[in-house]
């Protein structure tokens, strides 16, 4: 009876079988078209030009120094409480520092070519 019972399971996973390999042939299509996709991105991020305009300083703040102002916290083992003293090391009084911090920050997301510029400037300081 149980050898009835596991010839039966198997006749249905070998019915099965067509529609497990095509499902597991979608996925792996799907998956290779967003590697592609991600891999695109990737290109073009490394490759992005900041757009027109965003490269000019925020409350005086170029994105030079508000690179060297961020790396400047490793010193206070990456403690952001650290900035606003670090930008006073750099002449950024603490009002400018929040509006360049919340402008480059945003500009970093917004625009690829910034945020590759960023990246640049960071890892050379």
């Amino acid at each position: 009876m149980m050898m009835f019972s596991q010839l039966g399971d198997m006749v249905k996973t070998v019915k099965a079988a067509p529609g497990l390999i095509d499902r597991a042939n979608a996925l792996a299509d799907r998956t290779q078209a967003y590697r592609q996709q991600m891999d695109a991105m990737a290109a073009q991020a490394l490759h992005a030009e900041p757009a027109a305009g965003a490269l000019e300083p925020i409350a005086g703040v170029d994105l030079d120094r508000y690179a060297r102002i961020v790396k400047g916290i490793a010193a206070y083992g990456y403690d952001e409480t650290k900035l606003p003293v670090v930008a006073r090391m750099f002449g950024v009084d603490p009002e400018a520092w929040a509006q360049a911090q919340a402008g480059w920050g945003a500009r970093i997301q917004a625009d690829r070519g910034v945020g590759r510029r960023f990246n640049e400037i960071y890892a050379a300081v």
